[in-house]
């Protein structure tokens, strides 16, 4: 599990240092923030160490191998131009630093870019492993309605879609998981396939279908909410979230109506309380009033959360973190749906 993250001139940060909960992470933040690219730049390190870990014979990480492959990840990941654009220009400052420390210290991985560097990144800090358990990304917009024969086009042409949907995507096709874990799946499945009124199947054609039990329907013609419900209750279904990984889930809020929000933020906290590690992206206050109520109404195992407040001040965006949300300042995206909720019963009353 990842225990923090240190950052210096990426996009809109100048000097970041993130403490994650080894259960929940929430980044909240107005659009422009920077909420995407945390992720994204945690997600590519871990992707890339899982990748190559898990290839047949893979040797120790070495420096030259691990340069190459996590250069390629970042930029087929945040599609910049050149790699050196991710760096935030100011004077004086010609470098973009990361730091990622885990609570396995043998897994901990520095590098850095130049503002002018096309495709090269150096590394400070060599991890000694590889890491053993994948990192899935799930981006604002469902893939189950592109997953046929999307992997095979993305691998043999040039695209602009970023690699983190080609990622996904391989995990969706891999195999219903069986054995010991199948009772927490099918505990964890149920209030999605309630939500859904139905379970997700692959066909043998490649196609993604809902099955509510007297039929199936093509994913083009479900709902993208339930689309949404139906990419996370795949990779539930597979088992790519029951084996020590991390979920990355950019705005899962998106397109879902406030009742299935409600089942949304309760699968979440159970995800992460059964040894997932979550970071979620989000500006919804519904849904961070779904996961404080969950979240209190809790009689047993309580989950090691954090909240991340991301703000813009005069050299960019700067952070506030803590344990609850009143610890991450005041977000002019929430304080805008309070100030509505008071628009509107001033106009009633």
């Amino acid at each position: 599990m990842l225990d923090k993250m240190h950052i210096k001139n990426l996009t809109v940060f100048s000097d970041v240092k993130l403490k994650f909960g080894q259960n929940l992470n929430v980044i909240v933040g107005e659009n422009g923030a920077g909420k995407t690219h945390l992720l994204k730049m945690a997600y590519c390190a871990m992707a890339t160490s899982w990748e190559e870990g898990r290839k047949p014979n893979a040797s120790p990480p070495t420096k030259t191998l691990l340069q190459s492959r996590l250069a390629d990840k970042l930029v087929n990941v945040f599609r910049p131009e050149a790699l050196g654009r991710l760096a935030k220009r100011k004077q004086g400052r010609e470098r973009c630093d990361i730091q990622l420390s885990y609570f396995r210290p043998e897994l901990d991985i520095a590098f850095s870019f130049a503002t002018n560097s096309k495709s090269e990144v150096s590394i400070s800090t060599l991890p000694e492993k590889w890491l053993d358990a994948a990192a899935a990304y799930l981006p604002t917009r469902e893939l189950l309605t592109i997953y046929p024969n999307f992997v095979a086009i993305y691998e043999g042409h040039y695209l602009e879609f970023e690699e983190t949907w080609r990622d996904t995507c391989l995990l969706l096709g891999t195999p219903l998981q069986k054995g010991p874990t199948e009772t927490r799946i099918r505990e964890l499945l149920k209030p999605l396939e309630d939500a859904m009124q139905g379970s997700i199947e692959l066909d043998k054609n490649g196609r993604f279908y809902l099955n509510n039990g007297s039929g199936r329907m093509e994913m083009p013609l479900v709902a993208e909410g339930l689309r949404k419900l139906g990419m996370l209750s795949r990779l539930i279904a597979t088992g790519a979230l029951l084996n020590k990984g991390c979920l990355f889930w950019d705005e899962p809020e998106a397109n879902l109506n406030p009742r299935l929000i409600r089942q949304l933020a309760s699968t979440i906290v159970e995800l992460s309380c059964g040894g997932i590690q979550v970071f979620i992206a989000t500006h919804s206050l519904f849904l961070l009033r779904e996961i404080e109520i969950v979240l209190s109404a809790r009689t047993s195992q309580q989950p090691d959360t954090q909240f991340f407040g991301l703000h813009a001040d005069a050299d960019g965006v700067s952070l506030m973190q803590g344990p609850t949300i009143d610890d991450i300042g005041d977000i002019a995206a929430l304080d805008e749906s309070l100030l509505q909720s008071d628009r509107y019963l001033a106009m009633v009353n």
